[in-house]
């Protein structure tokens, strides 16, 4: 990692808080979206912005916002109510919260143009907002000030997919060890699916994938099954929710085999280092209400897949790719861009990984692309 305090000297940057039509100022002072206003020296207005949230990471000062604003534009590095509060996350509310942040920037800070910029686990939860836009599909989910709050969503001009997953459902099944034998015993494995036992590899055999992958699927549908009849078991008692932990999620094969998808990513490396270490350790979906496991994570009920969304855009994408990435891979970038219902789309691979951490000049090629792209499509 390296230090880009000169850049921020060189832009300005504003904190940004409101309350949601959900979820109103907490007793103790705080709004429940917050986020920080990146634009160009001296010029506190630009026409044109970017938006960037995820599920639970803080993004206010994302990686990216000083040298997009260092580069004329404005950029809201906004969090909703569920920053760091992943295991309770609905989207229907997160979708409310990213609304307060686009109308910000419209109302309050006199952007004309916004571009939804999808970055991380952030790729997906920004085209549902967009998908939303264009078509709602969860206002049922809400009533009163929520409801009519979602009836005017507002749709940005462009979307920019970054280092994005697919979905949040599809990245914890493709990251989940399919090997778990109790979903209650961080210890008990199957010996056969042990993704780290070496008689199964690497290299792993295209048998031993394609068996790896079906129990990863049915793991994410075991845990479904419980949640429904778990939650059915609760509401009949009179308890609306509970919480639930998540053990061993750093079990995908392509963090350890490089043959598999590859790239020019670095062989035995996720997000968390070793990944026969991380995967020992709480990591993605670590604890959860059962109501978050259904809207967020399931395969079955999840409202945060990406392709239904993706599948309504017709407005100008662009999907970025890092070649380096240990966590999204390029069959990912392909499965986004094939998803994205545009005709104008745009599939561009640069040197890189995840957040572009390892070298300025990389930070620099993804922001000159992307600038160079609205400037383009606006």
């Amino acid at each position: 990692m390296f230090d880009d305090t000169p850049l921020k000297a060189t832009v300005d940057a504003r904190f940004v808080s409101s309350a949601s039509p959900t979820a109103p100022r907490i007793m103790a002072g705080g709004n429940p979206c917050q986020g920080i206003y990146w634009t160009p020296k001296g010029t506190p207005r630009p026409k044109v912005a970017l938006i960037a949230t995820h599920y639970n990471v803080d993004f206010s000062e994302h990686y990216l916002a000083p040298y997009i604003a260092a580069r004329g534009f404005g950029f809201l590095g906004w969090n909703t109510r569920y920053r760091g509060f992943e295991d309770q996350f609905l989207l229907e509310h997160a979708i409310l919260d990213i609304l307060v942040g686009m109308r910000w920037l419209r109302e309050e800070a006199g952007v004309e143009q916004i571009v939804i910029l999808g970055n991380s686990g952030g790729g997906s939860l920004m085209g549902a907002y967009q998908g939303e836009a264009i078509a709602a599909t969860l206002a049922g989910e809400l009533s009163g000030a929520g409801a009519e709050a979602y009836a005017q969503l507002i749709p940005a001009q462009l979307y920019i997919s970054l280092n994005a997953h697919v979905g949040r459902p599809e990245v914890l099944t493709d990251w989940m060890d399919a090997s778990v034998a109790d979903e209650t015993d961080p210890v008990a494995t199957i010996a056969e699916l042990d993704p780290f036992n070496p008689d199964n590899g690497p290299p792993y055999s295209p048998a031993f994938v394609e068996k790896y992958r079906a129990a990863q699927r049915a793991r994410n549908q075991r845990i479904t099954d419980w949640a429904k009849a778990e939650l059915a078991r609760l509401n009949a008692a009179g308890v609306p929710d509970r919480l639930f932990p998540l053990f061993r999620c750093w079990g995908d094969l392509r963090c350890i085999d490089p043959s598999l998808d590859p790239s020019d990513r670095l062989p035995n490396l996720c997000y968390r280092g070793d990944p026969k270490v991380a995967n020992k350790t709480p990591s993605i979906g670590r604890v959860n209400t059962i109501k978050t496991w259904l809207s967020m994570w399931s395969l079955e009920t999840s409202k945060c897949q990406g392709a239904p969304h993706l599948a309504k855009f017709r407005l100008p994408s662009l999907v970025v790719q890092g070649t380096a990435d240990t966590g999204v891979f390029p069959s990912v970038a392909t499965r986004i861009f094939d998803a994205i219902g545009s005709e104008d789309k745009q599939l561009a691979l640069l040197p890189g990984a995840h957040y572009f951490e390892d070298s300025p000049a990389h930070r620099d090629a993804a922001a000159d692309l992307i600038v160079d792209w609205i400037k383009a499509k606006l």
